[in-house]
This record gives structure tokens, C-alpha cells and sequence, in this order.
């Protein structure tokens, strides 16, 4: 998904990090406010965060156990409100924050539950808190299907799902990183 958004993202210069660290410019653990503030103090002031990144457990509703809940909660749903908490003190006036949610909570599947949940959980979230946002800083919601790309991993658990190609995703993040949008969902479904 990173890549994905990369697509769309061409014109700016794009300052990456993940977990890993591996193959970016920078480690950071979004369930980690301290983590976040780390990364943000390096980097410095900036006009725009992206995130793309939640992890999230599949199973069973009747077998989720309470780590798998709390995994999926602390980086898909609570990872990225810590982005914006900690972010809104680095953000230049008039940035913008994307969040990254998924179609599973407009179109669910089995196993899905914590995703779905939290998917709907981010959804809500980016449109209640853009009316509190201070310095007419934006905040939007990619909330994409499954990518061409990606469909030999996820296509057999997401049947009747039409993949749709990674550069039409990038246009998703484009629109909200270059447009004046706020508080909104932008789906990427076929």
C-alpha cells in the first residue's frame, strides 16, 4: 500500500518510515506515541503525513483472542490517531493528515472482524476530528480495496472482490494530500 501511495505522491518529497526501518528512511512504531514524537522531532516540520501501515489478525469472531484484538486496535485504529495527536504539534498550518482504513467495513468478509472494526473505527474517526482540528490542517480517509497487485496473497480470501491497480490508489492519496478536502472517506472500490 505504501508503494501505492507513492504513486500519487511523485511531486513531493517524501520522507518514509516503517516499523522495520528496512528500506526507509526511518524506523518508527506507531503504537508508540514516544516513537512518533522521535521520528517527527528528526524529522522536523513538514507539510503532510501519509500513513499507509495497520496491522491487523484474522479469526473467527468465536476464537479472537484478546491479543489479537489488541494488536489489531493498538496499530490499525489507536497507531494512527497517535500520528495525528503527536503530528498536530510538527504540522505546518494548512497540512494535512491521511489515514489509511480499508473496504472490509463497507464489505465484509469472514475472519475479518478486528480489521472491519477498526477500518469503520478510522473511518468515523477522520470524519468527527476534522471539525477540531486547529490551523485549518486537514484530515482524510483512504479506504481501498484489495490491490491488483497484492491479489495472488488476499484474492482466495476475497472472493467476488474486483482488485482495482495501485495507481488508481496513489490518485486516492494524491486527492487528499493536493486537494482541499477534509473529514472524508475516500473509497477505492471497483
Amino acid at each position: 500500500m505504501g508503494q501505492a501511495a507513492m504513486t500519487g505522491l511523485k511531486k513531493h518529497n517524501v520522507i518514509t518510515a516503517s516499523r522495520s526501518g528496512t528500506g526507509c528512511d526511518h524506523k518508527v512504531d506507531i503504537t508508540s506515541k514516544a516513537s512518533i514524537r522521535a521520528l517527527f522531532e528528526k524529522v522536523g516540520s513538514f507539510d503532510a503525513v501519509v500513513n499507509t501501515v495497520g496491522y491487523c489478525e484474522y479469526a473467527n469472531f468465536s476464537v479472537m483472542t484478546d491479543e489479537q484484538w489488541d494488536t489489531t486496535i493498538q496499530s490499525k485504529m489507536v497507531g494512527q490517531i497517535n500520528l495525528v495527536n503527536v503530528g498536530l504539534n510538527y504540522i505546518k498550518d494548512g497540512g494535512s493528515f491521511t489515514l489509511i482504513s480499508g473496504i472490509l467495513n463497507v464489505k465484509p468478509i469472514p475472519m475479518a472482524i478486528a480489521d472491519a472494526t477498526t477500518s469503520g473505527a478510522i473511518d468515523t474517526f477522520v470524519q468527527c476530528v476534522a471539525h477540531e482540528l486547529p490551523r485549518q490542517i486537514r484530515i482524510n480517509v483512504v479506504n481501498p480495496t484489495v490491490l491488483e497487485e497484492a491479489w495472488d496473497v488476499y484474492g482466495e480470501m476475497m472472493p467476488g472482490f474486483q482488485p482495482v491497480p495501485s495507481a488508481l490508489v496513489g490518485k486516492a492519496f494524491e486527492r487528499s494530500v493536493d486537494s482541499f478536502i477534509t473529514g472524508k472517506v475516500i473509497f477505492v472500490d471497483a
